[in-house]
């Protein structure tokens, strides 16, 4: 139930909510009748057969657009309607989620999409500036129930003067970041402010740097920007795609219901360990080596140790082919080699080069042993004769193993495998590195792959190359080995149809599946219908070019991960979320300019957010003595709000630390009513610690990737990075500090990801 008051900035009474009540349900009704409708053609398309090949992609095509309709009105059920413009002029405009308009006569807006620029009123307008506006209301819903309604009236001589200027929507904007966590990040589509629209709705070419202390909503900033820029480019995105990378497995789930709460669900969110098709990165390893990995020196070691695989013998190779004994000498190979490499081509792509000069070279000894004129003159073979040498030559067994010890053809994965599991091959192909160094990139063949190898299995991708014949080949296979599969189909129907059946009606012979099908028609449907959408193709195609790339927290990203995404989006077209002050990867970003200046020059726009929206004023005063340790002359975002709860801060003796903080986490636990706990700990402490809260605390969570939907969860910095929780507690900060060069950015991170109560336990 609402307050009863008329005056600005108040709650209205009950029959305005009345009024927008029959509003909404009418927009809830059609929005039933657009899915339903959606429904009815998706499953008739889907009942469809027959047609030509072209109508079959063209039906395919309106089967995926039916079913994201279908997907699309279920999610933005929730929170459908938001807000209401009163113009100057007397005009209600409802702004929601998703377009909706009233198909019955002219095609009026019953509700506009948040991101059309009509709407972009609700979001800017203040009483200084109305855009227009007498009166800008805010509706609160739960499920299809309008709950509340609150009205800002945009006129100076009746603005409440406790009002915050600065803010739209104040109450809405409070009562949001006072609402308990759920575990899961929500769209802030409703209390979006002036600065985060002026990112979000920013022109689409270019890099667009977006940094941001705790809590300026930076991540809400980069996700909303992805659905404004598929409304706004759907015709360039949709083809291309949108890419979102994250930090961790767990931001990515923290953060996935957002896209589709706004209507978009067709950006592909990837980590760094994602970014190989084929590899799933999850092997940890200790931080100097992902540090050492991810410098940009690692790409010419990398060139180097392809160069080291172009082998040329010390001593003359000799090769038996027939019974006779062909002599390879190192000149010779050298000199193939060389001639190869001056060609330019990746190092796989280069091969059919390099065999082309040594079997000619194998050729000639053959031809001077069998087309010799005995009587000294010119040799008797013909070209025809030594090309049918050649042809031989290639089809002997042991000259094709001599290629393939002198040129082999390599994967990436083999490249990287074989150079870390031999210090011999790093030495020759990392010379300036240190001995120390050397040492870290060695390691015993097998246990997987860690994030920091993606960037330089895509490195070795781009020096090797895919030789696009053997691709073809083996799709030529799988395509005959379909058909084969097809025509048996066809032929366990044909068995099944017993005799030939008179239909009594019309005296016509019932046709079968075999009379309406062949083995070629049957695969073209069965292709068809495995066509992937546009995220999908993206995530297998290691060259796939998108159309925009999102990336939050890039202050993590080496040189060599810039490299990567550089190569997946040629256009540069790229939102870049981050701060610098929270960098925690030994390899991580210190300067934007020096990140992206290699590749763009100063071709880049910086936009910053100074407002912190989720930390309170008394836990931001605690994070700031950190952030000056970082860097004194980093000014910490001003909050908006005060909790009340002023921060803890207490110290317990070493060996009583776990179950101080096990007694800490069941006090708060018990203080939140509705909402969330974290508990960040050390790195190395992570079992112990962990262990001995879920002991206390069943529900709690712990782990490489802990619920966090949970009440209780017990992370590392790395894993609470973007995260949010309603209380936190922080455990041996000093041990946080020192686990890593960057420990006090670590600590940084660490205090702020509360919207309203922190605890600090130190040790000792």
């Amino acid at each position: 139930m609402s307050r009863h008051s008329d005056g600005p900035g108040e709650l209205r009474h009950d029959d305005e909510i009345g009024h927008e009540q029959e509003y909404v349900s009418m927009l809830y009704a059609r929005l039933d009748g657009m899915r339903e409708q959606a429904a009815e053609r998706l499953t008739a398309e889907l009942r469809a057969t027959g047609g030509t090949r072209q109508a079959q992609s063209q039906r395919d095509d309106t089967v995926r657009m039916y079913a994201e309709q279908v997907e699309q009105y279920s999610a933005v059920e929730n929170g459908l309607c938001f807000g209401r413009l009163d113009t100057d002029d007397g005009a209600r405009r409802y702004v929601g989620r998703i377009g909706i308009f009233d198909t019955g006569g002219d095609y009026d807006p019953l509700l506009m999409d948040w991101r059309a620029p009509a709407a972009r009123a609700f979001y800017l307008a203040t009483a200084a500036n109305p855009q227009g506006l007498r009166r800008r209301r805010h509706l609160r819903t739960r499920q299809r129930k309008v709950t509340a309604v609150n009205d800002e009236v945009l006129d100076l001589a009746a603005a409440s003067p406790t009002a915050h200027e600065e803010l739209t929507g104040e109450a809405s904007l409070l009562a949001a970041l006072n609402a308990g966590r759920t575990g899961r990040m929500r769209d802030i589509v409703e209390t979006i402010q002036a600065e985060q629209d002026r990112i979000i709705r920013a022109d689409l070419p270019g890099v667009l740097v977006v940094q941001g202390g705790p809590g300026t909503g930076k991540t809400a900033v980069a996700l909303h920007r992805a659905a404004y820029l598929l409304y706004t480019h759907r015709q360039v995105l949709s083809s291309r795609g949108v890419l979102l990378v994250g930090p961790n497995e767990t931001f990515l789930r923290y953060i996935s219901q957002v896209l589709p709460a706004l209507a978009e669900t067709g950006v592909l969110l990837r980590t760094q360990g994602d970014l190989f098709p084929g590899v799933n990165a999850r092997r940890a390893e200790p931080a100097e080596v992902a540090a050492l990995k991810g410098r940009a020196e690692l790409a010419e070691v990398l060139a180097a140790a392809v160069r080291d695989r172009q082998w040329v013998p010390d001593e003359p190779l000799e090769i038996e082919v027939e019974r006779e004994v062909l002599r390879l000498d190192p000149e010779t190979v050298r000199a193939a080699r060389d001639r190869v490499r001056r060609a330019g081509r990746p190092h796989n792509l280069a091969r059919a080069l390099f065999d082309v000069e040594i079997v000619h070279a194998l050729a000639d000894q053959v031809a001077e042993r069998i087309g010799a004129d005995p009587l000294g003159g010119e040799n008797l073979l013909e070209e025809a004769d030594r090309a049918e040498i050649r042809r031989e030559l290639r089809e002997e067994a042991e000259v094709r193993a001599t290629l393939d010890q002198l040129w082999p053809v390599l994967t990436p994965q083999r490249l990287l495998a074989d150079l870390y599991a031999d210090p011999a091959r790093i030495a020759v192909a990392a010379p300036g590195l240190t001995d120390a160094e050397r040492a870290l990139l060695h390691r015993a063949p097998g246990g997987g792959w860690t994030p920091a190898d993606v960037p330089l299995l895509d490195e070795a991708a781009e020096l090797l190359g895919e030789d696009e014949r053997a691709a073809e080949a083996r799709r030529a296979r799988v395509r005959a080995l379909q058909r084969e599969y097809a025509e048996g189909v066809l032929e366990i129907a044909r068995g099944s149809r017993s005799i030939d059946v008179e239909d009594e009606a019309d005296g016509g012979e019932i046709l079968g599946v075999t009379d309406l099908l062949d083995a070629d028609r049957l695969l073209e449907r069965q292709e068809e219908g495995d066509r992937l959408t546009t995220a999908q193709r993206a995530a297998a195609d290691r060259r796939w070019a998108f159309g925009h790339v999102i990336v939050d927290e890039a202050q993590e990203l080496s040189p060599m991960a810039w490299r990567l995404l550089m190569r997946r989006c040629p256009s540069r077209s790229m939102t870049i979320v981050g701060d610098v002050a929270q960098t925690g990867a030994l390899a991580g970003t210190g300067s934007w300019a020096d990140a992206l200046e290699p590749y763009v020059a100063q071709r880049w726009r910086l936009e910053e957010l100074t407002v912190s929206y989720r930390t309170p004023a008394e836990i931001m005063a605690v994070a700031a003595r950190v952030l000056a340790e970082i860097d004194p002359h980093l000014s910490p975002p001003r909050s908006v709000r005060e909790s009340g709860v002023p921060p803890w801060d207490r110290t317990v003796p070493a060996g009583r630390l776990a179950a101080a903080l096990t007694d800490a986490a069941v006090a708060e636990a018990a203080a939140l009513t509705d909402g969330r706990l974290g508990v960040i700990v050390p790195a190395g402490r992570v079992d112990e610690l962990g262990a001995a809260v879920v002991a206390t605390l069943p529900e709690a969570a712990v782990g490489e990737q802990p619920e966090l939907e949970s009440r209780v969860v017990v992370l590392t910095v790395g894993q609470a990075k973007g995260l949010e929780f309603d209380s936190v507690l922080v455990a041996d900060p000093e041990r946080i500090v020192a686990e890593s060069p960057r420990g006090h950015s670590d600590l940084y991170v660490a205090l702020t990801r509360a919207t309203q109560r922190l605890g600090v336990l130190r040790a000792g």
